[in-house]
């Protein structure tokens, strides 16, 4: 293939993927193709991204965990500074993996990409002093069109990495978001 590897079907779960750009190094420095809608075609996505995104945030900071309710997005995300622990959670009606969830770090050292199908759940939580976070979307954002799980569900139990160490820091919309069970009510 390309200039990508692909790991598919993260934790037993059906089209969550994790994409290696091939990097080009030397004593200068390196180069890596982001994304190539080609190599993307060639190992079976035929995604068509309409909007980019990207956040700064600093160490403890938990973003999540969100998804778009009618106008759901694939996203594939990435880290250009720092390092996070990237979350996704299966929220497909009828999925034999419905509630369950893969955990990936994404660092800028690492170079590490994210492939997030429609109708997952997304969240990601801050473990360096500070994270830019990037991220790629084939559906444009709709902000009356927000969805949200509850980051601690206990029913997901999500093993947030390296949490015991900080403190974190949640929007007061993301600490009162609703449990899995209680959306699907």
């Amino acid at each position: 293939m390309g200039q990508i590897e692909v790991i598919r079907d993260l934790n037993g779960i059906k089209d969550l993927c994790v994409i290696i750009p091939k990097v080009h190094g030397d004593s200068r420095g390196y180069f890596m193709e982001t994304y190539n809608k080609n190599d993307m075609a060639e190992a079976g996505f035929n995604i068509d991204f309409v909007q980019d995104n990207q956040s700064m945030s600093s160490r403890g900071v938990l973003r999540g965990l969100h998804f778009q309710i009618k106008f759901p997005q694939t996203k594939l995300v990435r880290v250009i500074s720092g390092k996070v622990f990237d979350v996704a959670v299966d929220i497909r009606k009828g999925s034999p993996t419905y509630g369950k969830y893969h955990g990936e770090i994404l660092s800028a050292e690492n170079r590490k990409q994210f492939l997030i199908p429609k109708n997952f759940a997304h969240g990601f939580l801050v473990l360096s002093d500070f994270a830019e976070f990037f991220y790629k979307c084939d559906d444009f954002y709709h902000p009356d069109d927000e969805g949200g799980i509850l980051w601690n569900d206990p029913d997901i139990n999500i093993s947030w990495h390296e949490i015991e160490n900080m403190k974190l820091n949640l929007s007061e919309k993301d600490k009162k978001l609703p449990t899995l069970k209680e959306i699907t009510r």
